[in-house]
């Protein structure tokens, strides 16, 4: 299993393809490859090969598996002969049987004898920020102008530099956390699910105050939500119809958010343990290399932080899909495993319900950069979460409290997974791509992890990390890691990451949307 999250480190830089498990019969091309290239002793390519795409080394018969990492990610649809190009023309999901094993691969997490730190704010509670704003969540659509108005009066120009909260200088913003539902939707788990997304971003330990904006005549009552997630204490609360229209609550949401800011801005940075960090693992746009460089190296920087007291988030169901027995062999108990293994079947049924394939996943950018299946993109993406036990598993946006490596059941949709993950209370959020997301996710700070050093350098404005040096042997896997989970000690203390820098992670709230609409 141990192929899986910790790959090779770019076993001979120079060669043109990388087998990543003595079981394969693929490489991956490490660069284009033109036709007729010995890519293996006796193995020559008959056509030209995308970088980050595969290469068969061994004849296929029609039917028969496939393997990458030593795992099957599909089935020849048709005779696949060595030197062939491998993807969606030749390779297609197929059933096999997994084996769950419960926990037969857990074991105990050697912990470090001396916890690193990071300068992070206490809160009052004990809780730790890495970062302090001011947020206001709305209630339904029809408030979110009226939100965005009230932040827009205090937003920093990320082209000019212009701030209205220079004066406030331990003030990082004021977020409006806006949506596109609240009404027209039925009660039960639909609005169960918005209001604890909500209730998570509002207790969230990155916001010194928090103002929830509403009409007045939602399905999705403030005073419902603040009852029901009990709220009450936490949150200044708006209705547009009661405070008499937009341009009145707009200037009393800007009122209220000027009579808070000294107290918000009361606040210093004190070093306390990694143990208070809890970051959620995300990937999107990725590529073929995404499972050999900067997901294996967020990995073990993940084994880093569990080993230094700290939690890890890993998420995107869809996108684990195919590979969860890999986990159900780390969980610390058959109960936890079988957690996981029920999403996976309530994934099923949603798609069967819906008329949807759980390989409609990866998205069209994903195969352009040589991913085929959604096994494979699986057996990829969960290598973010590097090798320690599965200590539990949680439904979306539910307040993360164990410490350790754990699952929370999200769609595979960047924005809306990130979401659920930071209502569970990450304070910190890797991302890493292939080709070329830009994210953010306010009031956690994002840092980005790229796969590969030609997107790295094209896109070095919105890049923290580049990975891709993995790829060209500069360093190994677990190098790689170390410098991610110093990075993120750093931007946990204040060293803003790239995508904060241009103001990124407002937009990007997107709670998880299920049920009619009404």
């Amino acid at each position: 299993m141990n192929a899986v999250t910790q790959p090779p480190a770019a076993p001979g830089a120079g060669e043109p393809g990388i087998r990543l498990h003595p079981d394969d019969g693929v490489l991956i091309a490490r660069r284009v490859i033109a036709p007729g290239t010995e890519v293996a002793p006796g193995i020559v390519t008959n056509k030209r090969i995308p970088a980050g795409h595969k290469i068969a080394i061994r004849p296929h018969a029609q039917g028969e598996a496939v393997k990458r990492y030593g795992q099957i990610i599909g089935f020849a649809t048709e005779a696949i002969a060595p030197g062939d190009w491998v993807h969606t023309h030749n390779i297609a999901m197929g059933d096999f049987s997994r084996d769950y094993a419960w926990g037969v691969d857990a074991k105990p997490t050697p912990m470090v004898e001396k916890p690193a730190t990071f300068m992070g704010i206490v809160r009052p509670d004990g809780r730790v920020a890495t970062r302090n704003y001011i947020g206001i969540v709305t209630s339904v659509n029809c408030s979110a102008h009226v939100a965005e108005l009230i932040a827009l009066a205090f937003r920093r120009n990320p082209l000019t530099g212009e701030n209205p909260l220079a004066a406030w200088p331990n003030v990082d913003g004021v977020v409006a956390l806006t949506h596109k539902t609240g009404c027209g939707m039925a009660a039960g788990e639909p609005l169960t699910l918005l209001r604890r997304t909500l209730a998570g971003f509002a207790r969230h330990v990155n916001f010194s105050h928090v103002i929830a904006i509403g009409l007045g005549c939602e399905v999705n009552q403030i005073g419902g939500m603040m009852e029901e997630q009990r709220l009450a204490g936490r949150l200044r609360s708006m209705d547009i119809q009661e405070m008499g229209g937009a341009r009145k609550t707009v200037e009393a949401g800007i009122a209220f958010v000027k009579s808070v800011l000294d107290e918000a801005n009361n606040v210093e940075r004190v070093e306390v343990p990694a143990s208070h960090l809890t970051v959620a693992l995300q990937c999107g746009g990725s590529d073929g290399y995404s499972g050999i460089t900067a997901n294996p190296a967020l990995g073990a920087a993940s084994d880093l932080l569990v080993r230094h007291g700290g939690t890890v988030i890993l998420s995107e169901s869809p996108e684990t899909y195919g590979a969860e027995h890999l986990l159900t062999r780390r969980a610390v108990s058959p109960e936890v495993g079988q957690k996981l293994v029920d999403i996976m079947h309530w994934w099923e049924a949603y798609c069967e319900r819906e008329g949807a394939e759980m390989n409609a996943n990866p998205s069209p950018g994903n195969k352009a950069g040589g991913l085929t299946t959604i096994l494979e993109k699986s057996l990829g993406a969960m290598a973010k979460a590097g090798t320690t036990n599965l200590v539990e598993v949680y439904r979306y946006a539910e307040p993360v409290t164990a410490k350790g490596f754990v699952f929370m059941d999200t769609p595979g949709y960047d924005p809306v997974a990130a979401t659920g993950q930071v209502a569970g209370g990450a304070n910190l959020v890797c991302f890493t791509t292939g080709r070329g997301s830009v994210f953010g996710c306010k009031p956690a700070p994002s840092i980005k992890l790229a796969t590969n050093s030609p997107m790295y350098e094209r896109m070095s404005e919105d890049m923290d990390v580049n990975c891709g040096t993995v790829l060209t042997g500069e360093e190994t896997v677990e190098e790689a890691g170390q410098r991610i989970f110093e990075l993120m000690l750093r931007v946990a203390s204040g060293e803003r990451s790239k995508s904060e820098a241009f103001d990124f992670g407002a937009a990007e709230f997107a709670p998880w949307v299920i049920g009619a609409t009404m």
